[in-house]
């Protein structure tokens, strides 16, 4: 071919090239899995959903997805490795909002990265309530016989909790400051053996997450008096949000949402933001997600940035007023 014409040939395709959309140009140029990183360890709700959605999203993304377990402090140690990650699309996170909104108060020296400097929302993935559970020979069935019970104890009830800070200590703690009661903090390692002390009656109460302690509710070894949602939730009927108990506004879900690191390139994070939108809106995935007793949601990444930060206003109230630190 001549120099002329191979000239043209090469300015005709990049023209052509510069005219198609930008989805059909290549996001992840190199053929080498992406990593999701996942703060906590196999089996635990996190890992269950970021599974559940890594291989329908590797199919749309024409990409291989791995999902990897970096579990440790709470989910700070697997989230501070993204902060830390090139930001070039190849490593995202899939975390709960403790690493998010809490961790930067509870460790305002040691947590070694700023989720709002250093990572870059994708979208809110999904919510859950806590409940809250008593032992089954417990003798009422409202969050208002529970408050009665306890005031008549004088101090001498313990609640459990997963450790110091994290959701199920602070939504212990708000609603102890809300109900004007005195219960013993008594941590544990997770919440197999939160649910183990209550049906063994070493604690009387605790906040859980639903997909544990609802197998026990259901054997009827527990009771469950309220969810801590600001409404009631299609996946746990008959159990009534502590906001329609006497409670208004209390509200202290779980989440669980998609970051990358500060600085991924624009394309990227559209991308997955458009992709993830649809399979969270899927009948498919918001079924296998109900199953776990999580709502999928799907958001802007504005809109998570957001709910970070209002989330982080809140709980910060609560953490300082326990002069919690856990440095």
């Amino acid at each position: 071919m001549r120099v002329g014409m191979w000239v043209g040939v090469s300015l005709l395709a990049t023209l052509i090239l510069g005219l198609l959309p930008a989805h059909a140009q290549p996001s992840w140029p190199h053929e080498r899995p992406i990593h999701l990183i996942v703060p906590f360890p196999a089996g635990s709700s996190p890992d269950l959903l970021a599974r559940t959605l890594a291989t329908p999203l590797s199919k749309k993304l024409g990409q291989t997805i791995v999902v990897e377990n970096k579990p440790g402090a709470g989910g700070n140690i697997g989230t501070r490795f993204v902060a830390r990650a090139p930001a070039d699309g190849y490593t995202l996170l899939y975390t709960i909002n403790g690493p998010l909104v809490t961790a930067p108060t509870l460790y305002k020296k040691s947590l070694g990265y700023d989720p709002f400097k250093d990572l870059a929302p994708i979208t809110l993935v999904a919510t859950s309530p806590n409940v809250l559970i008593v032992n089954a020979s417990f003798p009422g069935s409202t969050v208002a016989d529970f408050v009665r019970y306890a005031k008549t104890q004088a101090g001498a009830l313990n609640y459990g909790s997963v450790g110091p800070g994290s959701a199920s200590h602070l939504a212990m703690e708000l609603f102890k400051k809300q109900a004007g009661v005195e219960l013993v903090h008594v941590p544990y390692a997770g919440f197999p053996q939160v649910v183990t002390a209550v049906i063994a009656q070493d604690i009387q109460a605790a906040f859980m997450v639903p997909a544990i302690a609802m197998t026990q509710v259901k054997s009827g070894k527990a009771k469950a008096l309220g969810l801590t949602s600001a409404s009631t939730v299609e996946t746990l009927p008959g159990v009534a949000p502590l906001a329609t108990q006497g409670f208004p506004g209390f509200e202290a879900i779980s989440w669980n949402a998609m970051l990358a690191p500060a600085g991924t390139p624009p394309a990227i994070l559209n991308r997955l933001n458009t992709e993830l939108a649809g399979l969270l809106s899927s009948p498919e995935i918001q079924e296998k997600f109900s199953a776990q007793y999580f709502s999928a949601v799907g958001s802007t990444p504005a809109q998570l940035q957001q709910k970070m930060q209002e989330e982080k206003t809140r709980w910060d109230a609560v953490i300082e007023a326990l002069k919690l630190s856990l440095d």
